[in-house]
C-alpha cells in the first residue's frame, strides 16, 4: 500500500487581495494547509488570519520565511518584491509559486533560475490558465491540424485603469500593463508558439501608452514565431470592464476562447472547422485549483510543470524586448532590506 501523500503546508507572503481566489480556495478545496500569513503589519495580519481561518499570523516576511512548519511559500507582493523574497524563501529551503511576473526584468529572473538550481527546491510562476482544460484544449487543437497551418495569433488581457497610487502605477516597483495583464498574453503566445515550433517568438514591433513616469498604461507587442506565424499580444489598463480573449486563425478555420484567463468563470472553447463551428465547455473549476493540483503533483510525484523558472525567465525576456521596442527603459530591480 502507498503512503498517503502528505498535505502542503502553506505560508501567503502578504495579505493580498488576489490571495483567497489564488492560494485560500484552491489549498480548501485540494485539501492542503494554511499555516501563517505575513504582512508589514501584525494587525493586518493577525485580521487576514482570523478572517481566512489561517493559523499563523507574522509582521515581517522574514519571519514566515523562517517557519520551519511551512513547505510551500505563495508570494503575492507588489511585483518588485517578486524576485528578492522569492530567493529569500528558496534559500531558506521552501518551495515556491509565486505571482506572476516572476521578476523585474530578465537580468533578474536569471538570479532566481540560479537559485533554484542551488536550492534544489521546485520554483512556480503563477500562470495558471496554462492548466485549464480550455488552453490545454486548444494546444491540443491546434497541433491536430483541424484549424489548418495558423497564420495568425490573437491574445489580450485588457481591465479597467487601477486607482490612483495603486502600486501597479510604479515604475520603482515594477509597475505597467505589460506587468501585470500584458504578461497573460506574452505567456500565451510563447505557448502556442512553443506547440506549434518548439521555439520562441520574437518581438517585431511595440507600441506603448504611459500614464505615469515609464510606466505602461498600454503595451501591445507585435511578435514573429520562427515559422513567420505572426502573434499580436495586447495588454492594458485603458477598458471600462475586464476582457482576455484569445483566438487562433488558422487556413481551415479557427479557435476562440472568450476568456482565457479567467476559465472558471467562462469555460467555452469554440473551434470552427471547415465551415462547421462546435462549443465545448470543460469544467469551472478554477484555474487557480488546477496549478495548485499541478504543483503539488511536481513536489509529491516529480510531474514536470511548464511554468518554472526557465519559463519564467524566457517570459521576462519577452517582456524586456517589448519595453525596448517600445523606448521605454526595463524595470529596475527591487532591493530589499
Amino acid at each position: 500500500m502507498n503512503e498517503a501523500r502528505k498535505p502542503l503546508r502553506i505560508g501567503l507572503l502578504g495579505a493580498a487581495r488576489i490571495a483567497p481566489s489564488a492560494i485560500i480556495y484552491p489549498a480548501h478545496a485540494t485539501g492542503h494547509e494554511l499555516v501563517a500569513v505575513a504582512a508589514r503589519d501584525l494587525n493586518r495580519a493577525k485580521d487576514f488570519a482570523k478572517q481566512y481561518q489561517i493559523r499563523k499570523a507574522y509582521g515581517s516576511y522574514q519571519e514566515l520565511i523562517d517557519d520551519p512548519e511551512i513547505d510551500l511559500v505563495y508570494n503575492a507582493l507588489h511585483n518588485g518584491g517578486h524576485a528578492p523574497w522569492n530567493m529569500r524563501a528558496l534559500a531558506a529551503g521552501k518551495h515556491v509559486l509565486s505571482e506572476k511576473p516572476s521578476a523585474s526584468n530578465a537580468a533578474e529572473a536569471q538570479e532566481v533560475v540560479n537559485t533554484v538550481a542551488k536550492s534544489k527546491k521546485i520554483f512556480m510562476e503563477g500562470f495558471h490558465y496554462f492548466y485549464h482544460p480550455v488552453f490545454q484544449k486548444a494546444l491540443a487543437t491546434i497541433k491536430s491540424g483541424e484549424i489548418g497551418e495558423v497564420t495568425k495569433v490573437e491574445s489580450s488581457l485588457l481591465i479597467p485603469p487601477p486607482v490612483d497610487g495603486d502600486l501597479r502605477w510604479s515604475f520603482e516597483l515594477a509597475g505597467g500593463s505589460a506587468m501585470d495583464v500584458g504578461c497573460y498574453s506574452i505567456h500565451s503566445q510563447r505557448m502556442i508558439c512553443k506547440a506549434l515550433t518548439g521555439g520562441e517568438p520574437i518581438v517585431e514591433s511595440a507600441t506603448a501608452n504611459t500614464r505615469e513616469k515609464f510606466v505602461d498604461s498600454k503595451l501591445n507587442l507585435v511578435l514573429k514565431y520562427p515559422n513567420g506565424i505572426t502573434g499580436f499580444a495586447n495588454g492594458d489598463f485603458e477598458q471600462k470592464e475586464m476582457t482576455a480573449p484569445l483566438t487562433v486563425t488558422g487556413t481551415k478555420g479557427k479557435i476562440h476562447i472568450p476568456n482565457f484567463v479567467v476559465t472558471g468563470w467562462d469555460d467555452r472553447i469554440i473551434i470552427e472547422s471547415n465551415g462547421k463551428s462546435r462549443t465545448e465547455h470543460l469544467g469551472s473549476l478554477s484555474t487557480y485549483t488546477h496549478q495548485l493540483i499541478a504543483l503539488a503533483d511536481r513536489i509529491d510525484l516529480g510531474k514536470s510543470i511548464q511554468t518554472d523558472e526557465h519559463d519564467a525567465l524566457a517570459t521576462m525576456k519577452v517582456i524586456d524586448a517589448g519595453y525596448t521596442k517600445a523606448g521605454l527603459p526595463l524595470r529596475p530591480i527591487f532591493k530589499i532590506a
